[in-house]
């Protein structure tokens, strides 16, 4: 039976459908094998249901309204403007304030793709004019971007969270640290690259275009300290945190900058419909895969063939990472984390691993295979945002793709760099 669910989907994802389609397939044939035909099929939509009914996910859709309603106003030039007028003037000073503005839309937005359009947009052509390479400058876009994963709110987080049972607010606040480290290593990486290639200055900004820079962001920080503060307060819960993110950024963009007008609303609201509608169908198609292969036993056997339940805690975090990693470049993340982690639960529970932990590697996992070539979903999107070619796009990766699984790296061997926060906020 796994053979043939596994052929089934790797058949219709070469024949082009999109990723529900292979996963209610095989779940259905699965199905049909189980319980020798399809008489209680009802059984299986309830389970679809069952995907889409933890209230947690309310906080999915209001975050890609908060997000898209940013995008389209001023919160990211204002935030972009402030990192550039303390860091623009220092050598690589113009990359790494496009990493650190993509951390902080990261921390508005929770959106990798968000997070490209909005960042890449304005600061590639300033990149390209500075003498940075379009390689380089693509590369530093679409992987700095895949911080805004593990900076709160995530959406990877979310589902993980509704997935594993863990809790969200626990995860936001244990992937501050990581963010941060990950942001640390790629300006040291810009510093070093700007250095070698003898890449120009951008002019000092003086003191007083500084504080008008930061008197400017001072309304868009206001969402990393709604969702941060809030939760870490306990002012909100992850779900209320996003209510009021939507609120604050509709105040901001309408009431507040004026850049967007009553006329927009339905053109914002169809475009977070028909994405909120794409990752609940993942969401309740994976459930019914994941229940599935749970209720056949597919995990444990899996695992024992790969000998993991005798790893030990570390053998099965560094399996989780390489897992996560090569499902990433492949397929979307939403699907990975739905599918893998019911496979990774049993070896999970058996050795007794903080599920916070894992949910903060598995979240870096498929933020670097969403950056990794074949087919990373944010290489598409700079495709699509920047109209440049397949190989220009992936051409400056592997640098920070290795950096990247240097910092998943650093995760299993020092575990307190994400579990602190959360154990100051909440233990």
């Amino acid at each position: 039976m796994t053979t043939i669910m596994i052929v089934t989907m790797i058949a219709l994802l070469l024949l082009g459908f999109p990723m529900m389609i292979p996963l209610i397939t095989a779940a259905v044939i699965g199905f049909y094998m189980m319980f020798n035909g399809l008489g209680q099929m009802d059984t299986l939509i309830q389970q679809m249901m069952a995907g889409i009914r933890p209230t947690s996910l309310i906080a999915v859709p209001m975050f890609i309204l908060a997000a898209d309603i940013m995008t389209r106003g001023h919160s990211a030039d204002r935030l972009i403007n402030m990192v550039m007028a303390f860091i623009g003037h220092i050598k690589g000073g113009l990359a790494v304030s496009t990493a650190a503005s993509c951390t902080l839309f990261g921390a508005v937005s929770g959106s990798t793709q968000a997070t490209v359009v909005a960042v890449g947009s304005p600061l590639r052509p300033r990149m390209l004019k500075a003498g940075y390479s379009d390689s380089f400058t693509l590369a530093l876009i679409i992987n700095a971007s895949d911080i805004a994963f593990l900076i709160p709110p995530s959406i990877g987080m979310i589902i993980y969270g509704v997935i594993s049972g863990t809790s969200i607010g626990e995860l936001f606040i244990a992937g501050i640290g990581p963010g941060l480290m990950i942001l640390l290593m790629f300006a040291i990486y810009c510093v070093l690259y700007a250095v070698i290639r003898d890449v120009p200055t951008e002019p000092r900004s003086s003191w007083s275009d500084r504080m008008k820079a930061v008197y400017q962001a001072l309304w868009p920080l206001g969402f990393p300290v709604i969702i941060i503060g809030g939760i870490y307060g306990g002012i909100f819960s992850p779900t209320e945190a996003a209510a009021a993110c939507v609120l604050y950024a509709i105040f901001l963009e309408f009431v507040v900058f004026r850049s967007l007008k009553a006329s927009q609303i339905y053109a914002i609201s169809k475009s977070t419909g028909l994405i909120t509608a794409v990752v609940f169908i993942l969401v309740a198609v994976g459930n019914s895969f994941s229940w599935i292969i749970s209720f056949a036993q597919i995990p444990q056997v899996l695992l024992e063939a790969a000998g993991i339940n005798e790893a030990g805690p570390t053998g099965v975090l560094i399996a989780i990472c390489v897992s996560f990693f090569i499902a990433c470049m492949f397929v979307d993340p939403i699907v990975v984390i739905l599918v893998l982690t019911p496979i990774f639960t049993p070896a999970i529970e058996a050795t007794g691993l903080d599920p916070v932990l894992v949910g903060i590697l598995i979240t870096l996992q498929v933020a670097i295979g969403s950056a990794t070539p074949p087919f990373g979903c944010d290489i598409f999107t700079a495709i699509a945002i920047f109209k440049r070619p397949y190989l220009d796009v992936i051409k400056g990766t592997p640098p920070f793709v290795l950096l990247l699984i240097l910092a998943a790296a650093l995760l299993i061997m020092f575990p307190q760099i994400s579990l602190f926060l959360r154990d100051v906020a909440f233990r």
